[in-house]
């Protein structure tokens, strides 16, 4: 997902995200020591993401960016 796609979203959407993300990227890791891995370039794309979604978490704990208000109908 790109930068300002990430930005249109409301903090907890975020933070869903990054939950799963991260749970996906700890199987990989698994499945690679297990040499079980079937796209290994999924593992740099994943840390990346990750990477993305906290920067722009901390943009806005910062105030630098402000992300979407709400959590309405999503």
């Amino acid at each position: 997902m790109r930068s300002y796609e990430l930005r249109q979203k409301t903090r907890d959407e975020l933070k869903r995200y990054l939950e799963d993300i991260e749970k996906e990227y700890f199987n990989l890791r698994m499945r690679r020591a297990a040499q079980e891995l079937p796209n290994p370039k999924r593992l740099t794309m994943l840390r990346r993401e990750i990477a993305r979604v906290k920067t722009i978490l901390r943009e806005d704990e910062l105030g630098l960016r402000e992300l979407v208000k709400g959590g309405g109908s999503g």
